[in-house]
């Protein structure tokens, strides 16, 4: 088992070919998601008095389409999983709106949110800690229904048994215990959990990083399947951009709790336009020799500000090298460079230069 997950996008996920395809058209706004804010606050002193704010996520706007895959990407520590906790509401915002299927969750009180709940799971990181080890699988998967009042014991114990078909599990395994399970099989069974109140939403937060390279392939074609049999729609997060890229419709990246740019799947990878994103494709090894040692990799020089206080203007311009004076006094626009059927929003100064 290793925890260290390889990015590389150039290393053909099932599915991925070369040649572009047509993005697809969704057309009906799931979430939508506006001026997402999530201040943690700093505490010292013997009073714990409030000395700053960590800004995860800060001022965050994009939108969710019925049926499709989002793939949200950045470095860790950007925000990724806090934003996707925070639409949830699982993570309470500091500001901004919500919208689910036109209903405002952040305003929401707390019975109709329950409610709610039911349509919107949830697939976390680490099957090891999602998981109580004390609970059998069959009470793991059926507790969303048992919270949710759905079904009597005995459709439950058969939905149960449904699921772990569904998910590629023996469904005689419902008296087993999660240590009996590996990784892979673990998240296999918090998918289950998923899926179990039948939702239209789900956030999956980077759950392949935990898994064995040889395990990542088959649950993110799981999850590839049961979109397409259920009519599911991923906010999908991750920092290994080939299978976010054999998953997604499209890519948002993510750098120090903003978005810097949202397109396609092959608009992003093929024509990226800020320089971050930039630097994180040129990162990426390619198997052929000859286009190896012809590319250029560009080293981003410096740290990650901290979130705690962020750089004003850009909050890329001190590891940008195309960074000018506009850049560290003004923020940038988030605007589309794109067309209106295909757009390309990024928050740059000088995307232009790279159209």
């Amino acid at each position: 088992m290793t925890d260290n997950v390889v990015t590389n996008v150039n290393v053909q996920a099932p599915g991925v070919t070369d040649s572009p395809t047509p993005p697809k058209v969704f057309d009906q706004v799931l979430i939508d998601v506006r001026d997402l804010k999530k201040y943690f606050p700093i505490k010292r002193g013997v009073m714990r008095r409030t000395v700053g704010h960590i800004k995860a996520v800060d001022g965050v706007s994009f939108k969710i389409y019925k049926g499709e895959t989002l793939g949200l990407v950045g470095e860790s520590g950007c925000g990724k999983s806090t934003a996707g906790r925070s639409i949830l509401q699982l993570e309470e915002p500091t500001a901004g709106t919500v919208q689910f299927a036109d209903r405002e969750l952040t305003t929401m009180n707390k019975t109709d949110l329950r409610r709610s709940r039911r349509h919107m799971q949830m697939i976390f990181q680490d099957p090891y800690a999602s998981l109580n080890p004390r609970m059998t699988v069959g009470n793991i998967v059926s507790e969303p229904l048992v919270i949710h009042g759905i079904g009597d014991s005995a459709s439950r114990k058969a939905r149960v048994q449904e699921l772990l078909r569904v998910v590629g599990l023996n469904p005689y395994f419902v008296n087993r215990y999660p240590h009996e399970f590996s990784g892979g099989q673990r998240q296999r069974i918090g998918v289950a959990r998923a899926l179990a109140t039948n939702p239209s939403f789900i956030v999956a937060d980077e759950p392949i990083s935990a898994l064995d390279v040889s395990i990542q392939a088959q649950v993110v074609n799981m999850l590839d399947d049961l979109k397409q049999e259920l009519g599911l729609t991923y906010l999908f997060i991750a920092h290994d951009l080939s299978m976010v890229r054999y998953i997604s419709d499209r890519v948002a990246v993510m750098y120090l709790g903003r978005i810097v740019e949202l397109s396609s799947r092959d608009e992003v990878y093929d024509h990226p336009l800020h320089p971050y994103t930039q630097a994180l494709l040129s990162a990426i090894p390619v198997p052929d020799p000859d286009k190896e040692g012809r590319r250029q990799r560009i080293i981003l020089e410096g740290d990650v500000p901290s979130p705690a206080n962020p750089p004003v203007g850009c909050r890329f311009h001190p590891r940008c090298a195309y960074a000018t004076d506009v850049c560290r006094e003004v923020d940038p626009e988030f605007r589309n460079l794109g067309t209106a059927s295909v757009p390309h929003m990024v928050a740059c100064h000088h995307a232009e230069k790279f159209l």
